[in-house]
């Protein structure tokens, strides 16, 4: 998601949900959860608008979920980044995380080396059988 390009209005709900790669819906429920860093303004109409700054906080938001972070954590995370000083408890809470990433990758690693022992138990497996056929 680039951050480019925000008028100074804002962006309206459906802009920044198309930019940042989310739903409308996951957008409010961020919102509604506590997860934005500060709330999107209002137009005059009352429709959300989404500056350049939401729309970084919410890459960040982005980033964080796909990392598998669980939403508890991120709420942590928010919380504390409202408060300025925090930055060691933001620091343990980003550090294990990252020991959960990696026991993920390893388990992941493993799962992946016997995919790759079964395809090459098959693929010599099949080889025979075409030796066999010729």
């Amino acid at each position: 998601m680039t951050v480019t390009d925000v008028p100074p209005e804002g962006l309206t709900i459906s802009a920044a949900a198309e930019r940042s790669g989310l739903s409308v819906d996951t957008l409010r429920y961020y919102e509604k959860e506590g997860l934005t860093l500060h709330r999107p303004g209002r137009s005059a109409s009352g429709q959300r608008r989404y500056t350049e700054q939401n729309l970084r906080w919410l890459r960040t938001l982005v980033m964080l979920r796909r990392t598998g972070m669980p939403i508890r954590e991120i709420k942590q995370f928010v919380a504390l980044y409202r408060i300025e000083g925090t930055e060691g408890e933001r620091l343990e809470i980003l550090q294990a995380h990252r020991i959960n990433v990696l026991a993920q990758l390893d388990e992941v690693q493993r799962h992946l080396a016997a995919i790759d022992s079964k395809i090459d138990f098959y693929a010599a497996h099949a080889a025979g059988r075409q030796e066999q056929n010729t």
